[in-house]
Parts: C-alpha cells; sequence; structure tokens
C-alpha cells in the first residue's frame, strides 16, 4: 500500500514462459526461444570476414592503409584497433565491442574478439561474440623500399649549419628533435662540419622539418631543386630538394656589441650585451643596468651581427669582494641582481696584483671566494666593425658570465653520471680527412653535459634518462658537499627499453591481475 496516497499498489510481476523448442523456463521474448536455441537456429556472424590480411612494413613499423597511406601504431593500442576495425564490412549488424586478443609478436598475428548485434525473428535481437585474425603480410612501403635499394637515393636534402667554432647549439637542437621526434621520417643523417644533414624520402616531410626548426631557433632558409629524371610519355619530372638552414650565429653566453642603429631602436641599450637565452627569439640582457630585449628571427636577419666574443674565451676568475646595489630582477624568466665587485685573475695569481672593479648581474650568486667565468676585455684584441662605430665608448675591464664550479668537478672527474642522454643515428665523416675532430668533439660535448647540470631552464625542454650503471656512493656525496649542480632524481625518466627480468616480472603480474579477476 502505498504510504503517501493510502491507495492500494499492486505488485508488479514478470511471468515466465517456456521455450518452444528445448522446453526450457525462460524469461518471454518476441520469439518465444531461449538464447540457446535462438543462437543454433540463426547465426547472425554469417557472412562476416574472419580472416583479413594486412600489409605491415618491417623497416619502419607502420601499416597500410589502402589505399597508399602508411599509418604509425603500435601493438595493442587504440590506433591499431581503430584500424582494423575499419578494415571490416559490416552488413545488418551492429557493432557494441572490441578488443585485442593477446598474441606472440612473431607469430604474424593480430586477434580481435568482436561483439556484434542483430534483430532476427519478430524483432528479437541476438548478441555474439567472435574473433577476426588478422595476418601481417610483409610489405617495405616506398620510401624505405627506397631507401634499402639505395641509402643515397634521397628526394629533399635539409642541410643546417651554424657558422661558429663550436657544436654547442647542435648538441641542444639534438635533444629536442629526438624529444619531439621531428626527424622520425628521415632516411638517413649525416654529422659533417658546421652541420647536419638530413635526407628524407618526400619533400613535404623536409618541409615539416624546417618548420620545426624554425619554432625553436632563429634560422633563415633557402632552397633549390635539381631534375633527376623525366618520363616524356607521361610528362613527369622527378626533382631533387636542397634546403638550406643557417641558425644565427649568436650564442648563450656571447658578448655582444649591438650595431649603433639597432641599439637605438631599441632605447639606446647596450652597447654591451649578454645573450642570456635562444629559442625562436634572442633575449639579450645589459649586465650593468638589467635593460634586455629580445630579437625575433625577422629583426635579427634585417640587421644582423655577430658576437663580439664566444663561450671559448671565457677566462676564470676569483670574486674577492661583492656588493649588492639592487633588488632582485626577473628578466626572461631569470633572477638576477646588480651588484660591484672586485675580482682578480686565477691566472695572475703569484704574477702581479691587477684588481679590477666591475658591476656585475651575478650579485645573487656570487660570494667572496668564489669563482666566476667571464671575459677579460682588458686584455683582449678586439676587432669588431660595430664596436668601432662608438666613438669615446668606455668597455669595462671585465664582464662575468657565469659561476664557475671547475674546482669542485675535479673531485667528480671520471665518475659516471646518474643520468644520460639520448642521440641520433648519424653517419660521421671519416676524422682522418680532417673535417671532424672527435676529440674536439667530446670536449664541447662534456661541457654541454655540465651546462645542463647548472642551468635547470636549459634542461626544461629535453629529456633526461636515469643511468643503469650509476652506482651512488654515501662517502663521495657527503665529502663533496651540496654546492655542486646535479640534475634532481625526479627530472630524470625510466629509459623504456625492458630486459628479460622486466618482461617476466610483467607476465607475473598479468598473470596474478587475471587470477583475480
Amino acid at each position: 500500500m502505498d504510504q503517501q496516497s493510502g491507495m492500494f499498489v499492486v505488485a508488479r510481476t514478470v511471468g515466465s514462459v517456456l521455450c518452444c523448442d528445448c522446453g526450457v523456463l525462460m524469461p518471454p521474448n518476441a520469439a518465444n526461444m531461449c538464447a540457446k536455441c535462438l543462437s543454433s537456429h540463426v547465426n547472425i556472424t554469417e557472412g562476416l570476414q574472419k580472416q583479413v590480411t594486412i600489409n605491415f612494413c618491417p623497416e619502419c613499423r607502420r601499416y597500410l592503409q589502402p589505399p597508399k597511406t602508411w599509418i604509425k601504431a603500435e601493438r595493442e593500442s587504440k590506433e591499431l584497433l581503430t584500424f582494423c576495425v575499419k578494415r571490416l564490412k559490416f552488413k545488418d549488424v551492429r557493432l557494441v565491442h572490441a578488443e585485442f586478443v593477446y598474441t606472440e609478436p612473431h607469430s604474424k598475428r593480430i586477434i580481435v574478439k568482436l561483439k556484434v548485434q542483430k534483430e532476427v525473428l519478430h524483432g528479437a535481437i541476438l548478441e555474439k561474440s567472435y574473433d577476426v585474425v588478422y595476418v601481417e603480410h610483409d610489405n617495405m612501403c616506398e620510401s624505405c623500399s627506397r631507401s634499402q635499394a639505395n641509402p643515397d637515393q634521397w628526394v629533399a636534402n635539409v642541410q643546417l649549419r651554424q657558422y661558429v667554432p663550436h657544436r654547442r647549439t647542435f648538441f641542444y637542437l639534438e635533444q629536442l628533435i629526438l624529444k619531439h621526434n621531428a626527424a622520425s621520417q628521415a632516411i638517413r643523417i649525416k654529422q659533417i662540419n658546421q652541420g647536419i644533414d638530413f635526407f628524407f624520402s618526400n619533400r613535404s616531410h623536409g618541409v615539416k622539418f624546417i618548420e620545426f626548426v624554425s619554432k625553436v631557433a632563429p634560422v633563415r632558409s633557402s632552397d633549390d631543386k635539381k631534375q633527376k629524371s623525366h618520363d616524356p610519355k607521361s610528362n613527369i619530372y622527378n626533382y631533387q630538394y636542397t634546403f638550406i638552414v643557417e641558425i644565427c650565429p649568436i650564442c648563450r653566453e656571447d658578448l655582444i656589441c649591438l650595431p649603433p642603429k639597432l641599439a637605438t631602436s631599441l632605447g639606446n641599450l647596450g652597447p654591451l650585451m649578454i645573450c642570456m637565452k635562444v629559442s625562436n627569439s634572442i633575449a639579450l640582457v645589459d649586465p650593468r643596468t638589467l635593460g634586455h630585449c629580445f630579437l625575433d628571427a625577422d629583426r635579427y636577419w634585417r640587421e644582423p651581427f655577430v658576437s663580439l666574443l664566444s663561450s671559448r674565451q671565457l677566462v676564470e676568475y676569483i670574486v674577492l669582494d661583492i656588493d649588492p646595489v639592487s633588488r632582485e630582477a626577473n628578466v626572461a624568466g631569470s633572477r638576477y641582481v646588480l651588484a660591484d665587485a672586485q675580482v682578480a685573475r686565477v691566472s695572475d695569481f703569484g704574477r702581479n696584483d691587477t684588481i679590477f672593479n666591475i658591476r656585475t648581474h651575478l650579485g645573487h650568486l656570487l660570494k667572496p671566494g668564489d669563482y666566476a667565468l667571464g671575459y677579460d676585455l682588458y686584455g683582449a684584441n678586439l676587432n669588431n666593425a660595430d664596436l668601432d662605430k662608438y666613438k669615446g665608448l668606455v668597455l669595462p675591464d671585465t664582464v662575468l658570465i657565469k659561476k664557475s664550479y671547475e674546482e669542485k668537478r675535479q673531485k667528480k672527474r671520471g665518475k659516471p653520471r646518474s643520468w644520460k642522454l639520448k642521440s641520433l643515428n648519424m653517419d660521421v665523416d671519416d676524422p682522418t680527412r680532417g673535417k671532424v675532430d672527435p676529440e674536439k668533439i667530446n670536449s664541447e660535448y662534456e661541457e654541454f653535459l655540465r651546462d645542463l647540470e647548472e642551468n635547470p631552464e636549459l634542461r626544461f625542454n629535453i629529456s633526461l634518462y636515469r643511468n643503469k650503471e650509476y652506482k651512488p656512493s654515501e662517502v663521495t656525496s657527503v665529502s663533496d658537499g651540496e654546492e655542486l649542480p646535479s640534475v634532481p632524481l625526479e627530472e630524470l625518466l625510466a629509459d623504456l627499453e625492458l630486459g628479460d627480468d622486466d618482461e617476466e616480472e610483467e607476465d607475473d603480474e598479468a598473470g596474478d591481475d587475471t587470477m583475480m579477476g
């Protein structure tokens, strides 16, 4: 009885009927047959595809989506499941669910379990599951077959160049390319003097790669094409395209003298500036006033200039005294404090008592007794056309660039790091020809690794991986102190290469989950 209205309500019951075929008690339906008898009389999967052949490229591990599109899909991924389902044609049935059935990768088989529904006798809906076997047929795609036949049979060649005496920019650019997988379509990569060459099997792939580089570095590009072959019957021309991409010669930590016209347009900045950051724009900071500006690629190439001094000309100084003269300021995402400092060259110890009184932007980092790296303008022989245009300009004796940890690094020299970087698979010029010096490259790469440890902003956009060979030592960590910069463990990524032990552990965990379910 309904308590609110006080009326008597008859309870609703669901009746049961006997199956007209086997006589089993069952809930009523339109066909008056149980599900077992209904499925024995009607097969809703009849006429549906049970086996499909798909083309798989073993070189680039892509699948052919007819007619000519090759798609990248990992095994048992959503992309591969979508690709498999689209290869089927469903007639008069509705797909309800699809999932993978595990198979060994070397079996060249992919099994997908499908569940479909169909309306059968007198409006009854029947649901049934069945398996579809996809047979992988190895068939190399056009680009892979061309590269296998002749590796030099490229269509587009992107030549990255930077005319500076070091490769620090290319080390950083290599990590950005790896993180964003920008060179996945390259059929060959070659490292040469002052640059890297990327070869592609399609012109559009080369253009896409140039667009990526232009977003992470100030560049300018030019292109040319050369006719390779011509078919007069079909009037088809085959060309080889060459793109020359020049990266601006300004690098991080370079000392720059702005041209007078450019300095005036920027509000009389400088003229001596330090390059603090290079991305798709150049961030410049005045070390004596903390005035700063940003130059994009178009602005730089309209009024190009070169570095007055580069990082290979840095000199080590010792800080004798420092006195901050301003509050902390945020410039280009970094913190700086102006300070008056007394410094002396480390090389002058025991020779003379020369002391330099300078102003620096590193007042938040330096303390008396610290070491710093800077440019020695007192003893430098400068030859710069833009600097000669400033009449009566008084140059500072020294411009400090960064704090030095060389003395502390002596204790850790030769010891492995807790992290590592990946590298592109590049062909290198023969060192006997004198174009590439392996010792010089190794030395510059070590400097690049030190910069990553000292500068968190520099490693923000790249991926660092844990070094499995690294074994921490408690004695070393206590004796070295905490002042030496290092990469925190939370910033490291686990390398995705699984060993045999890891695979066995994953199999055991999967088995446990199945039993619990």
